[in-house]
C-alpha cells in the first residue's frame, strides 16, 4: 500500500501547489493527511514516526516565525543583499515609475481572463468623433506629402496656421487652460489617421502632445507656470520642444554632461538666485521653430544656496528661445521625413530658479517626472505612427494585389504574394489590438510602464515587417518616389519610430523584462525594497513575508507548468467560444514564463542584468502573451465578428508559435545544463506542438484583403481613405471596385478566345473585338474600359526632368532653418 499513499501525497501536493495554497492550508492539509495515514494504513511505527518527523522538520521552521527568521529568512536576506545588482539613481527612478496593469497578471502565471474582458472597451466621445470627422479629415485633405518632403522640406504656412487654430497642439491640455482634454485613445486615433497620410505632419502634431513641456506642466508645474504657459501652448502661440538627448547621452540619460549650477545672477535688471546652464543637445524635434524649450540637465549646488546636497540630480526647466546664450543650430534631416528637428546649444545661460518645472521643490526630480510621463506616452505617438502606416499599407496593398497583373493573372492569386499579404493583415490586427488595449488602460488612470514599452517595441517592429512586405508586393511601384507613391515615405519613416523614445534594442534587452521583473513580479520588488530598508528589523519582516510567498509561488508555477503542459492546457477554466483554446494556451505559457523568470533570477542573480540575450527572450515571451491577450480582447470588444476569425486565428497561432520558439532559444542558451533539461521537461513534457499558421489559413486571409469584405474595411478603420484629390489609396479602392466588376466579363472574353471566337490580345482589344461581334454589350465594354483606365492610373509611377531632381527642395541650401522658424521667431 506504500505506493498508493505516496501517490495520494503527490496528488495532494500537486493540488495544493496548482491552486496556490497558503502556508497554513499546506500545514493543515499535511496534518490531516498524516492523521488519515496513521489511522488507515498498516505502516510500522517507525514508518509513521518518520513521516511525522519529516513533516515537522519541514513545516515547523516555516510555520513558527521566530524559527523561520533565524533559519531561513536572515541567511537568505544576507545572501540576497550581497548578490543584489548595483543600481544607479536613474535606474531606481525608472523602476518606480508608472503602474502595473494586465502585464502583472501575466507575470503571476495565472491570468484572470474575466478581468481582461472587463476592461472598458476603448471608445470616443461625441466631441472626439467630431474632431476626427471634422478638422482631422480636413487636415488630411490638405496634405500633399510629396510637396512637403521634396519641395518645401516643411509644412506650408497655411497648414501651420490650421494646426494652431484648430487646437492640434492642445490634445492633452485640459479645458481649463483652453485645451481639448482628449482621451489617450482619441489622441492615438488622431495620430494614426494623420500618420497614414504624412509622417512629417503627424510628428509635428505628436511632439507638443507627447513627452514635453505641456505634459510635464500638467502634472508637475506650479500654478503660475500652468496659467502662463498652458493657454499659450494650447493656442499655438508657443511652440514647445523638449531637449533631453545629447551627443554622449542617448539611452543612458544619466551620462548627460549638461549642467546647471546654482548661483546668483542678473535677470531683467535684478539680482536673482538662479542657475548657470551649459548644454549641448541634438535630435530635438521642433527645435528649429520652438519658442519655448523644455530642458533636462544635471543640477548642482556647490555653495549650498538651496539646500544641503551638492548634487541634486536631473532637473527640468522651461526656457524661452530668446534667452541670452541659447542658440538653435541648423536642422537635422531624418531619413527624408522633414518634421522640424535640430540641435540646441547653451553657453552660460542664466535662468531664475522659478523656471524649474514645478519650482525649486522639484529640483532633482526631473528623471522621475520624465519616466512617469513616458510610462504612458510611449504607448501613444510611436505605435500610432506605425499603425497608421500599416493600415494604409494593408488597405492599399490588398487592392493593388488584385488590380496589378502579371502573366495575365492578378498577382494576388500567386501564393508568393498571398503569404506576405496574410502576414500584413495579421500584423495590422495585432498592432491595432495592442495599441487600443494599452490606450484604454491609460484612460482608466493607469500609467503602465511595462505595457507601454511592450506596445512601443512590438507595434513599431510589426510595422516595420508590414511595411517591408508592402514594398515587396509593390515592387518597382514602391521604390520610385513621387506623388503617385503612397508607400515609399511610409517605408522611409519606419526607423524613426524604431529609434526614438527608447530605442527598440534598449527597450527589448533591458526594459521589458529587466524593469518588468521588478515591477510586475508579485514579490521581487518587495524583496528588493526590504533588502534596502535601513531599519533592519522592519526590512527582515517585510523580506520574510515576501520570501515565503515567493517560495510558494515558484513551487506552484513548477507544478502548474508541468500539469498544463501535460494536459496541453485543456483543464484551464477559460471564456467559452471559438477562441477558448487561445485563452487556455496563454494560461499555460504564463505559468511557464513565471517559472522561467524565477529560475533565471535565482540562478543568474545580479548577472541577469548583463545577460541581455536571456533577458530579451524572457521579455519576448511576456510581450507575446500581452499581444495575444490584446488580440483576444480586441476580438471580444468588436463583437466576435466571424469574418475576422481567420485573422484572429492567424494572430493567435503566430503569438503561440513565437512564445514556443523563444522558450526553445532560452532553454538552449540557459547556463545550467541540468536545469536546461529539467525546465524543458516541465514546460514541454509532450514536446513542441505549435507551428506557424498554415498556407490554407493564409490563403483565406489574403482573399479577404483583396475583396470588399468587412474584415478589410475594419483593418483600415481610422485611416484616411476618403476620395479626395491625390489620395492614392482611395484611387486604388476605386480601381479595385472596377476590377471586381470587370472580372466576370474578362473571364468570358478569355473563354471566347479559347473557343476561337476572338483573336488573342490585351484585355482592351479583346473587349473591343467582342463588342464588334456583339459578344458583349456597350455597358460591358464600358466596364472593361473603365477598369483598365483605373488600373493604369494606379500602377503608374512618376518620372522627372533631371534638373528637378538636381536642384530639389530648400533643404539643399545648407538645410538651414526654413521660413517656419522665421515666422515663429517674428511672432
Amino acid at each position: 500500500m506504500g505506493w498508493m499513499w505516496a501517490l495520494a501525497f503527490f496528488l495532494l501536493f500537486s493540488m495544493l501547489a496548482y491552486n496556490r495554497a497558503k502556508l497554513n492550508i499546506w500545514a493543515l492539509s499535511v496534518v490531516v493527511f498524516l492523521l488519515l495515514m496513521t489511522r488507515l494504513s498498516h505502516f510500522s511505527g517507525i514508518g509513521l514516526i518518520s513521516a511525522w518527523v519529516i513533516a515537522a522538520v519541514i513545516f515547523l521552521p516555516l510555520y513558527i516565525s521566530s524559527w523561520r527568521f533565524k533559519l531561513i529568512s536572515k541567511p537568505v536576506l544576507r545572501f540576497y543583499q550581497k548578490s543584489m545588482p548595483t543600481m544607479s539613481r536613474t535606474e531606481r527612478e525608472a523602476l518606480a515609475a508608472g503602474t502595473v496593469g494586465w502585464e502583472g497578471e501575466l507575470f503571476c502565471g495565472n491570468p484572470h481572463w474575466n478581468k481582461l474582458l472587463s476592461y472598458p472597451k476603448p471608445t470616443l466621445s461625441e466631441e472626439e468623433k467630431a474632431f476626427l470627422d471634422g478638422p482631422v479629415e480636413v487636415l488630411c485633405s490638405m496634405i500633399d506629402d510629396w510637396d512637403i518632403t521634396h519641395n518645401r522640406a516643411d509644412l506650408p504656412p497655411e497648414m501651420w496656421d490650421f494646426l494652431k487654430q484648430q487646437g492640434f497642439f492642445s490634445l492633452i491640455i485640459t479645458k481649463e487652460y483652453g485645451g481639448k482634454q482628449f482621451s489617450a485613445y482619441a489622441h492615438s486615433q488622431i495620430l494614426t489617421k494623420v500618420y497614414g497620410r504624412s509622417a512629417s505632419v503627424a510628428t509635428t502634431i505628436a511632439v507638443p502632445n507627447s513627452l514635453g513641456p505641456a505634459e510635464l506642466l500638467m502634472h508637475y508645474g506650479t500654478t503660475k507656470q500652468k496659467e502662463y504657459y498652458l493657454p499659450r501652448l494650447a493656442s499655438g502661440l508657443e511652440i514647445p520642444c523638449f531637449a533631453l538627448t545629447g551627443p554622449e547621452a542617448g539611452s543612458d540619460a544619466g551620462a548627460m554632461s549638461d549642467t546647471g549650477i546654482v548661483c546668483w545672477g542678473e535677470h531683467e535688471g535684478e539680482k536673482k538666485l538662479g542657475l548657470r546652464l551649459n548644454f549641448n543637445k541634438r535630435y530635438i524635434t521642433l527645435a528649429p521653430v520652438a519658442t519655448v524649450i523644455g530642458l533636462a540637465f544635471k543640477m548642482y549646488d556647490p555653495d549650498h544656496l538651496v539646500g544641503n546636497k551638492k548634487d541634486l540630480g536631473i532637473t527640468c526647466a522651461l526656457i524661452p528661445r530668446d534667452t541670452k546664450g541659447v542658440s538653435i543650430g541648423r536642422r537635422h534631416f531624418p531619413v527624408n521625413i522633414v518634421f522640424q528637428n535640430g540641435p540646441i546649444h547653451g553657453e552660460d545661460v542664466f535662468i531664475p530658479l522659478d523656471w524649474i518645472i514645478g519650482g525649486v521643490k522639484m529640483a532633482g526630480q526631473g528623471w522621475r517626472m520624465l519616466m512617469e510621463c513616458l510610462a504612458a506616452g510611449r504607448a501613444i505617438s510611436l505605435p500610432a505612427s506605425s499603425l497608421g502606416g500599416a493600415k494604409i499599407a494593408i488597405y492599399a496593398t490588398g487592392a493593388y494585389a488584385r488590380v496589378r497583373r502579371q502573366f495575365n493573372v492578378s498577382i494576388g492569386k500567386f501564393e508568393g504574394i498571398e503569404e506576405p499579404l496574410a502576414r500584413m493583415a495579421g500584423y495590422t490586427y495585432i498592432m491595432d489590438a495592442t495599441r487600443s488595449f494599452t490606450a484604454a488602460m491609460i484612460d482608466t488612470g493607469e500609467k503602465p510602464a511595462i505595457a507601454s514599452a511592450i506596445t512601443k517595441y512590438h507595434v513599431t517592429e510589426l510595422g516595420r515587417l508590414a511595411c517591408n512586405d508592402a514594398m515587396d508586393i509593390h515592387g518597382g511601384k514602391g521604390i520610385c518616389l513621387g506623388p503617385k507613391n503612397y508607400i515609399g515615405r511610409l517605408y522611409e519613416s519606419v526607423p524613426i519610430a524604431i529609434t526614438v523614445e527608447g530605442a527598440n534594442i534598449l527597450t527589448r534587452n533591458l526594459i521589458i523584462f529587466g524593469q518588468g521583473a521588478m515591477r510586475c513580479h508579485p514579490y521581487v520588488f518587495t524583496e528588493f525594497e526590504a533588502a534596502r530598508n535601513k531599519d533592519q528589523a522592519e526590512g527582515l519582516i517585510a523580506f520574510d513575508k515576501a520570501l515565503i510567498g515567493h517560495i510558494s509561488f515558484t513551487i506552484s508555477n513548477l507544478i502548474r507548468s508541468f500539469i498544463l503542459g501535460l494536459t496541453n492546457g485543456r483543464i484551464v477554466m477559460a471564456p467559452e467560444g471559438k477562441t477558448k483554446r487561445y485563452f487556455q494556451q496563454a494560461t499555460r505559457f504564463s505559468a511557464a514564463f513565471a517559472l522561467m523568470a524565477d529560475i533565471s533570477m535565482l540562478v543568474l542573480g545580479g548577472s541577469l542584468k548583463r545577460k541581455e540575450s536571456i533577458s530579451a527572450r524572457l521579455g519576448d515571451v511576456l510581450s507575446e502573451l500581452y499581444l495575444l491577450s490584446a488580440v483576444l480582447k480586441h476580438y471580444h470588444d468588436q463583437g466576435k465578428n466571424g469574418d475576422d476569425l481567420p485573422i484572429v486565428r492567424w494572430a493567435g497561432l503566430t503569438c503561440l508559435y513565437n512564445i514556443q520558439q523563444k522558450f526553445d532559444e532560452l532553454l538552449k542558451n540557459f547556463p545550467s545544463r541540468i536545469l536546461r533539461v529539467l525546465l524543458r521537461f516541465l514546460i514541454f513534457p509532450l514536446g513542441k506542438r505549435f507551428n506557424k499558421p498554415s498556407d490554407k489559413l493564409g490563403h483565406k486571409i489574403a482573399q479577404l484583403m483583396q475583396d470588399q469584405t468587412p474584415s478589410r474595411y475594419r483593418l483600415a478603420e481610422g485611416a484616411y481613405v476618403t476620395h479626395s484629390e491625390g489620395n492614392m489609396p482611395a484611387l486604388l479602392e476605386d480601381a479595385l471596385l472596377k476590377t471586381i466588376a470587370s472580372e466576370p466579363i474578362e473571364k468570358s472574353l478569355k473563354t471566347a478566345v479559347s473557343e476561337g471566337l476572338l483573336e488573342s490580345g490585351n484585355i482592351v482589344s479583346l473587349a473591343k473585338q467582342a463588342f464588334a461581334k456583339q459578344i458583349i454589350t456597350q455597358d460591358q465594354l464600358d466596364i472593361v474600359l473603365q477598369s483598365d483606365e483605373a488600373r493604369q492610373k494606379v500602377i503608374a509611377v512618376d518620372d522627372f526632368a533631371s534638373e528637378d531632381l538636381e536642384h530639389g527642395p530648400k533643404r539643399n541650401k545648407n538645410y538651414a532653418n526654413t521660413e517656419s522658424a522665421e515666422v515663429w521667431q517674428k511672432e
